[in-house]
C-alpha cells in the first residue's frame, strides 16, 4: 500500500477559508432566488428568450459555488493527509462520505421541502461530495501522479460521453446524464452526475500539494496566478472554437449583451469541461490574489469582510444546513403574507416546480435584500460554532460538522 510521508505542517490557510466562505455566501443568493424571485417560477434564468442580464448574472455568479467547494474539499483532504496516515485519511473519507450521503437523503431533503413524507429525493451537491469522498478514499492509495491523471481524464474526457445514452438506465443518470428514476412511487433525481465531480475532487487533492512546505508563499502565488490564467484562457479558446467541452454551443443572439450571455451559458448538470474551466480558473486567481507572500495569508482582502467570510469558510457544513432551513422558513412567512398560505411551502417537489405557487414571488431587488438579511443573520451562529470547534479539537465528531 502506498503511504504518503508527512512533509508539511497542518497550518490553516486563510486564503482557502476565505474563498470557501465567499462561495458559500454567493450560494445563498441562488437559493434565496429559488424561494423568493417571481420570475424563477416562470422561466429558467438562462433562457435567452425570457431572461434579462441582471437575472442571468444573478444565476451565473452562483455557478462558482459547487465546483469551488468540491475542488477545495479535495485540497483540504490533501492538507489533512499531511498530518494523518493514508489509512487514517481513508477511514475519515469513507465515514465522512457515507455521512454526507445520509445527510442529503434525510436532512437536506427536509430542508428543501419541509415535508419528510415527500416522495422525491434529490441527490445534489452534498450527495456528489459524499460519493466523491468515497472515490477519493480509493484514489489516495495511488501515487499523486496517478491521481492527477485520473482527475484530468475524468474532467477533460467526460464530455466525449455526451452522445451516449442508455434510456431508463439509472446508473447512467447517476454517472453522467442528469435525470430521474421512479422507484415504486418514489422519485429519485440524480441532479449531480458523478463522473466530473469525482474528477474535480481528485484534481483539488493534487492541487493541495502547492500548499506543502516545498512552496514558499511567493512561489505559490506565482504558480497559482499562472495556473489560473492558463485555465481561464483555455476556457475562452475552447469556447470560441465551439467544438468540444460543452453540450450547449454558444450562438449569436439579437444583441451583443445576449450573445455574451450565450457565450457564458455553459452546462452545469453535469458540469462540462468548459463549466469547470470557467469557474476554477478565476478561483485560482482569487487564491493567488489573497496569498500573502509575507507571513500571513489573505493579504488581498482584509478587514471585517474578510474576517466574516473566513468564519463562514471554516464552518461550511454548519452554514449550509442552517441557510437552507432559514431561507425556507422565511419563504413560509412570505407565502402567508402574500395570501398563498404557509402550507403552500410544504412541498412535494422542487419549489419552482410547485403548481400551487404560480403567481408567488418578488422582484430581484427584494431577492438581494433577503439574501443580505440571511447572511447577516447566520453570522453570529457561525461565529459561535467556529469558536466551539476551535476550543474542542479533541472532540472527533465535530470534524463531521
Amino acid at each position: 500500500m502506498y503511504v504518503r510521508r508527512v512533509t508539511t505542517s497542518s497550518a490553516r490557510f486563510s486564503s482557502i477559508d476565505l474563498l470557501r466562505g465567499l462561495v458559500m455566501v454567493i450560494m445563498a443568493l441562488d437559493h434565496v432566488r429559488d424561494y423568493f424571485h417571481a420570475d424563477a417560477f416562470l422561466f429558467p434564468p438562462e433562457d435567452p428568450e425570457a431572461t434579462t442580464v441582471p437575472i442571468f448574472l444573478t444565476r451565473w455568479i452562483t455557478h462558482y459555488c459547487a465546483p469551488v467547494f468540491v475542488f477545495l474539499a479535495g485540497t483540504s483532504a490533501w492538507i489533512i493527509h499531511q498530518r494523518k496516515s493514508t489509512r487514517e485519511l481513508t477511514s475519515f473519507l469513507v465515514k465522512r462520505g457515507i455521512w454526507l450521503i445520509i445527510v442529503e437523503i434525510v436532512i437536506i431533503k427536509v430542508a428543501w421541502t419541509f415535508n419528510p413524507l415527500a416522495p422525491r429525493f434529490g441527490l445534489a451537491v452534498i450527495w456528489a461530495i459524499g460519493v466523491s469522498m468515497l472515490a477519493l478514499a480509493a484514489l489516495i492509495q495511488l501515487p499523486l501522479r496517478a491521481i492527477l491523471i485520473t482527475g484530468l481524464v475524468l474532467v477533460f474526457g467526460h464530455n466525449a460521453l455526451d452522445g451516449i445514452h442508455f434510456d431508463g438506465a439509472w446508473w447512467w443518470k447517476m454517472l453522467h446524464e442528469r435525470g430521474k428514476v421512479d422507484l415504486g412511487g418514489i422519485t429519485v433525481v440524480f441532479a449531480y452526475p458523478l463522473i466530473p465531480w469525482i474528477g474535480t475532487m481528485a484534481l483539488g487533492y493534487c492541487f493541495g500539494s502547492f500548499y506543502g512546505k516545498g512552496y514558499a508563499p511567493h512561489v505559490r502565488r506565482r504558480l497559482l496566478m499562472r495556473l489560473g490564467l492558463a485555465t481561464t484562457l483555455l476556457f475562452i479558446a475552447l469556447r470560441l472554437v465551439n467544438a468540444y467541452g460543452d453540450p450547449l454551443p454558444w450562438s449569436e443572439q439579437s444583441s451583443p449583451a445576449l450573445t455574451a450571455l450565450s457565450f457564458l451559458n455553459v452546462n452545469k448538470y453535469p458540469p462540462s469541461l468548459l463549466y469547470l474551466l470557467m469557474t476554477l480558473g478565476p478561483a485560482c486567481l482569487f487564491l493567488a490574489w489573497t496569498e500573502n507572500p509575507g507571513s500571513s495569508p489573505g493579504q488581498g482582502l482584509r478587514g471585517w469582510l474578510a474576517s466574516a467570510l473566513i468564519v463562514f469558510g471554516r464552518v461550511p457544513f454548519f452554514y449550509y444546513i442552517l441557510h437552507l432551513y432559514l431561507i425556507h422558513g422565511l419563504a413560509l412567512v412570505a407565502a402567508e403574507l402574500m395570501g398563498f398560505g404557509w402550507q403552500s411551502m410544504i412541498l412535494e417537489t422542487f419549489v419552482t416546480s410547485s403548481t400551487q405557487l404560480k403567481g408567488y414571488g418578488f422582484s430581484l431587488p427584494v431577492v438581494y435584500l433577503v439574501w443580505i438579511g440571511v447572511v447577516v443573520a447566520l453570522y453570529p451562529l457561525c461565529a459561535w460554532f467556529n469558536k466551539v470547534k476551535g476550543n474542542n479539537r479533541h472532540r472527533w465528531w465535530l470534524s463531521y460538522l
